[in-house]
C-alpha cells in the first residue's frame, strides 16, 4: 500500500473513529513550530489525526477599531504589525486602498520604488520560510542560518532606506516617505545579482534530500477546487495548480511593464508549496533586475498630496496586492471625515489557515507541524 493510500484508509471522526478511544492533545498556545501564539486542539486515534480545531485570538490587538478612530495616515505604522516579516508590502496594500478612495495619482519613480521594495520583501519572506520550514521538519541548523544570513543583507538595505529594519512605516499616499539614499540602488543591484547563487546553494542542500521528500510529498494535499471555494490565495493556491496572481490579474502599480511568469504546481502538497516559493523568488529577481535598470528620476511622492491631512469624499474602496503569503486587501469606507468610517483587513494568513484541519485529517501527528509550516502564517495578521 502506498503512503497516500494508507493515509486515505485511516479513520476520522466522519469515518467511524471510536470517540472513547481518542487521545486529545492541545498544541500551543506557546509558539507551536515557532509560528506565533496559536493553539491547535487535536484528537488522535493512536498517532492519526481525526480532528483538529484551530484556536485564534491570543494576539488580538483591535487593529481595525483603532484605525476607525485615528486619521488615515495614523494607520500606516499599524500595518507594519500585521505580517511583521513583510511591513513594506503591508504599507503598499494600505496605500493603494487610500489612493483608490481618494483618486490619488502616484509618480512613476515612486511606483518603481514600491515595486523594488515589495519584491525584495517577497524574496525575504520566502527565504525565511525556507529556513523555518526546514526547522519544522526537524532540520534546525544550516538552512535556517543561511536564510538569516541573507535576511540580514536585506535588513541593511531596508534600514538605510526607511530608518528601521522591520517596522518601516515607509509608504505614503501618493508615493513614499523619502527618496532612495545615494548609492542605495547600486547596493540593491549587487544583492539581486548575487542571489541566484544563494538559491542554487539552498536548492542543492535540500531539494533532493530523501528525508525531506518523504516528509513533504503527498502530505497536506488539497484540491484546487477546494482551495478556490475556501478563498485560498498566494503560493498555497498556486501549488495546487491555479496560476492566479494579482500582479497579473490587476496589474496594479506598474507590474504590467515587467516580464515575469507565474509558477504553479500540480499536487498541492507540502513539497509543491516549498518549490513554488523557490520558483517565485527567481521570478522576483527577474522583476527586480528590470525595475532597478529602468528606474527613472522624478518625484518620490505626489507633491499635491498631504498625507497627514488626508480626507476622502464619502465612498468606499478596496485595495489589494499579491502579498508574499497571498491576497492582502484593505476595505475602506469614508463618510467624509478625517478618519475612515470602516476599516477592514483581508489577511492571507487567516484565510489560508482555515483549511488546516482538512489538510491534516488522516495523517500522523508528526505531519501536523510540517503542514502548518507549509501554510506560512504570521499571527500578527491572523488575529489583528
Amino acid at each position: 500500500m502506498s503512503r497516500k493510500e494508507n493515509i486515505l484508509s485511516k479513520p476520522t471522526l466522519e469515518t467511524g473513529a471510536d470517540e472513547d478511544q481518542l487521545l486529545r492533545v492541545s498544541l500551543g498556545p506557546q509558539h507551536p513550530s515557532t509560528h506565533g501564539v496559536f493553539r491547535m486542539n487535536v484528537a488522535l486515534d493512536g498517532e492519526t489525526v481525526v480532528s483538529l480545531k484551530p484556536v485564534f485570538g491570543y494576539l488580538h490587538r483591535n487593529h481595525e477599531k483603532i484605525a476607525e478612530n485615528i486619521p488615515y495616515l495614523g494607520s500606516m505604522p499599524y500595518t507594519d504589525r500585521l505580517d511583521y516579516l513583510c511591513p513594506l508590502t503591508n504599507n503598499h496594500a494600505y496605500a493603494l486602498a487610500v489612493e483608490k478612495l481618494g483618486g490619488i495619482e502616484v509618480p512613476e519613480r515612486a511606483e518603481y520604488i514600491r515595486i523594488i521594495t515589495s519584491e525584495l520583501t517577497r524574496v525575504m519572506n520566502h527565504t525565511v520560510f525556507m529556513g523555518f520550514f526546514l526547522g519544522d521538519l526537524g532540520a534546525w541548523g544550516s538552512a535556517l542560518m543561511y536564510a538569516f544570513r541573507e535576511r540580514e543583507k536585506l535588513f541593511d538595505l531596508f534600514e538605510e532606506l526607511t530608518g528601521a529594519r522591520m517596522m518601516t512605516n515607509y509608504m505614503r499616499f501618493g508615493g513614499c516617505r523619502n527618496d532612495l539614499p545615494a548609492g542605495w540602488i547600486k547596493k540593491a543591484r549587487t544583492f539581486v545579482d548575487g542571489y541566484d547563487a544563494f538559491l542554487d546553494e539552498m536548492e542543492s542542500l535540500i531539494v533532493g534530500n530523501e528525508i525531506l521528500l518523504a516528509r513533504t510529498q503527498n502530505i497536506g494535499q488539497i484540491s484546487k477546487e477546494r482551495m478556490i471555494n475556501a478563498g485560498i490565495t498566494g503560493p498555497m493556491l498556486r501549488a495546487a495548480g491555479v496560476p492566479y496572481d494579482i500582479r497579473k490579474v490587476d496589474a496594479y502599480g506598474i507590474y504590467d511593464r515587467f516580464d515575469f511568469k507565474i509558477p504553479y504546481g500540480e499536487n498541492g502538497d507540502c513539497y509543491d508549496r516549498m518549490m513554488i516559493r523557490f520558483l517565485e523568488m527567481r521570478e522576483s529577481l527577474k522583476i527586480l533586475k528590470q525595475a532597478i535598470a529602468d528606474i527613472p528620476e522624478g518625484d518620490f511622492v505626489n507633491p499635491k498630496v498631504k498625507s497627514a491631512k488626508f480626507k476622502a469624499k464619502p465612498g468606499e474602496a478596496y485595495g489589494r496586492i499579491e502579498g508574499p503569503k497571498g491576497e492582502l486587501g484593505f476595505h475602506l469606507i469614508s463618510d467624509g471625515g478625517v478618519n475612515p468610517y470602516r476599516y477592514h483587513v483581508r489577511p492571507p494568513s487567516f484565510v489560508n489557515l482555515t483549511l488546516i484541519e482538512d489538510m491534516c485529517l488522516g495523517l500522523d501527528l508528526a505531519d501536523v507541524v510540517v503542514i502548518l509550516g507549509s501554510v506560512d502564517i504570521v499571527l500578527g495578521e491572523v488575529d489583528r
